[in-house]
């Protein structure tokens, strides 16, 4: 099989909102009047961000539910979305599993495959996503103010602590490591909860590498400061039986992979925040000054590392 047969069995598929979709050099993309192109990039390589023995199915879900987390950090609609591929040799069974798994997610949001590349390498793949959002109500990084509320989706950590038991830093009862494997291995982009936030939430980042380190870059990027309550911060109840253990707290504070939304919003804007019907935790406040501190009880939390780094 060569690479256009391969494109053409696993990859082609109907795009029906793009002027021309995959098959040309380019695709030809009309947004709608009014928005503007929200546009993001990531990479998942094997051996980084994955392991080489991976459900084939569960890893076309994961390679674009990170690219949909950011869509939704952004308060966007997903549209359409190139995905690039390096393997090192066709395998039709692993592929047909991969599509199955990429595009279920894909219908799910509404999204189109239009474009991307094949090449002959380590295993690793590579989409662009794009979307549309009003320029005016898109969440950025830089929005928080002082006094904001900061919250968070869903529960924070399970997917490193699954991870911290796969590498054997730590050790989960085989119900306890189901239970943390499907945030590892299935997240799922709050896409529906971004658009939700759409002109309450001053600023929003998905937390991807951690949330100090995610957090950190929101703070960074609004010149402002947040105080933490880690108690406040919502846990699985397989985390909150490991709680005593250091490992677990790295997990919830800067273990990544949560692909949940971290978001502040003005304080009197919390009602309007709980009303939108989903588990949302506020878990501190914005203040002014720099950095994060947070507290639990009245102990000063510190870790070595605030987060995933690649270069480090």
């Amino acid at each position: 099989m060569n690479e256009f047969e391969l494109i053409r069995r696993y990859f082609e598929r109907p795009a029906p909102s793009a002027m021309l979709g995959v098959g040309d050099d380019a695709a030809l993309l009309q947004v709608k009047e009014g928005k503007v192109l929200a546009v993001s990039t990531d990479m998942l390589v094997c051996g980084t961000h994955f392991f080489a023995d991976a459900d084939p199915y569960l890893l076309g879900h994961k390679t674009l539910a990170v690219n949909l987390s950011d869509m939704a950090a952004m308060g966007a609609q997903p549209c359409w979305a190139t995905l690039s591929i390096a393997m090192p040799r066709v395998d039709e069974a692993w592929l047909e599993k991969f599509s199955a798994g990429f595009f279920a997610l894909a219908n799910l949001h509404g999204v189109e495959l239009v474009g991307g590349d094949t090449t002959r390498g380590p295993l690793s793949f590579c989409v662009t996503i794009m979307g549309e959002v009003d320029a005016s109500l898109a969440l950025k990084r830089s929005g928080a103010r002082v006094c904001d509320e900061i919250w968070v989706s869903g529960n924070l950590g399970d997917a490193a602590l699954a991870l911290a038991h796969l590498e054997g830093k730590i050790l989960l009862a085989q119900d306890e490591f189901d239970a943390c494997a499907h945030a590892l291995h299935r997240p799922e982009p709050r896409v529906a909860l971004g658009q939700s936030l759409a002109g309450i939430a001053t600023g929003a980042i998905d937390i991807s590498d951690g949330l100090l380190a995610d957090l950190g870059h929101m703070l960074d990027a609004s010149n402002v400061g947040a105080e933490i309550d880690f108690e406040s911060i919502p846990v699985s109840q397989t985390m909150r039986k490991h709680l005593g253990e250091e490992i677990a707290r790295r997990c919830i504070l800067a273990g990544g992979d949560d692909y949940e939304l971290c978001f502040t919003a003005p304080a009197s804007r919390h009602d309007d925040v709980q009303a939108i019907g989903m588990q949302l935790t506020c878990i501190g406040r914005i203040v002014q000054g720099a950095g994060c501190i947070v507290r639990d009880g009245e102990e000063l939390l510190v870790l070595e590392s605030g987060g995933y780094d690649h270069f480090e």
